[in-house]
């Protein structure tokens, strides 16, 4: 029996971080052996925001930068297919047929594009019309596949809804091309930035790198938002809600340790530099392994391209099936062939 299928990804808009970690690279790399995952290197869709030459011209370095923080994380290019999705010719046929089979307000009620118009400094009136229809190409992206699974942020969950929903619609009117793909959130599904303010993110400047070195670890650890009321460390302090202690349940195996700094803290008997302290040796251990793997694999001259070239071959190949397969469900490629029968009769009777 053929193994199901993931799809999942990442904008190139830099290096991934610990958010991206959590939200979803731990799932790509625990299920990488047990399903045939493709990743996508969405470089399309940082368009919808960022149209401008000058953008276009740094995704080179970023598209890099996401394949060594893939492979830092323990995603192995042998198991999985890694490739962008620009070069991909399926993704843009395929995005026109689906933008069909969804209306406006639909995509006017997922709550993560107007999210993503106000990082981007767009008022209502400058909302791109491809901004709009981002979940339409996330779709796909989804279906390009035939993706059964998508581990997500949650951030992502209502896009892969509407992927549910374009999946059903195509089926209904065509006839069954495609599996319903379910979303996979990770165990953490938004990591708090080092601000203690919404999610990590590399714009609001709240992200500790997978790449980040141990004394870039320290620092910004070492300036974390934790309990305003606390002034000093006789103080009983609030755990629930503290960024430094949210960090802790994630990244320190020691529970005995992080039950023991709960117990003192809540009752002002340490301070905020030691619960720190000990959580940035948890965040170095944790992340050494990723930074050797790395500094392995960018000493490989031509190892990236390699990767991404020979995944988008095996992208392109997948997706020019589907394209196929829905062409014969529309009845678009039996209108084609006709033509160019009737064509080439003609054009054999004239001669």
């Amino acid at each position: 029996m053929a193994r199901k299928r993931i799809l999942t990804g990442d904008r190139p808009t830099g290096k991934l971080h610990l958010g991206h970690y959590v939200g979803s690279l731990a799932n790509r790399v625990r299920l990488q052996d047990e399903y045939e995952c493709f990743f996508i290197i969405a470089d399309l869709h940082t368009l919808t925001t960022r149209p401008e030459k000058e953008h276009i011209d740094a995704l080179r370095q970023n598209v890099n930068d996401v394949v060594l923080d893939y492979l830092a994380a323990g995603i192995d290019p042998a198991h999985s297919v890694i490739y962008l999705q620009s070069a991909v010719p399926a993704v843009y046929e395929m995005n026109l047929i689906f933008e069909m089979l969804i209306t406006l307000p639909r995509l006017q009620r997922v709550p993560s594009i107007k999210d993503m118009a106000r990082a981007a400094n767009l008022g209502d009136e400058s909302v791109p019309f491809g901004l709009m229809g981002y979940p339409v190409l996330q779709a796909a992206d989804i279906l390009m596949p035939r993706a059964d699974l998508v581990p997500v942020g949650r951030d992502n969950e209502a896009h892969v809804e509407v992927t549910r929903e374009i999946a059903r619609r195509f089926n209904f009117l065509y006839g069954e091309v495609f599996p319903i793909p379910d979303a996979l959130v990770g165990d953490v599904p938004s990591l708090v930035g080092t601000d203690g303010q919404a999610k990590m993110s590399k714009s609001l400047g709240n992200a500790i790198f997978l790449s980040d070195d141990a004394k870039t670890v320290s620092r910004k650890v070492m300036s974390m938002y934790t309990d305003p009321k606390r002034v000093s460390a006789d103080i009983p302090g609030t755990v629930e809600g503290n960024p430094v202690f949210i960090y802790h349940d994630v990244f320190n195996p020691n529970h005995a340790e992080v039950e023991d700094l709960k117990t003192r803290y809540r009752a002002g008997k340490v301070g905020d530099v030691e619960v720190k302290e000990k959580l940035v040796k948890a965040l170095n251990d944790f992340m050494q392994p990723m930074r050797d793997r790395r500094a392995k694999f960018e000493a490989q001259k031509g190892l990236v391209e390699q990767i991404i070239y020979d995944g988008t071959r095996r992208a392109s190949e997948e997706g020019a099936e589907t394209v196929s397969l829905m062409r014969k469900a529309m009845g678009l490629a039996g209108m084609w062939n006709r033509i160019s029968r009737r064509a080439r009769e003609a054009q054999s009777s004239q001669s």
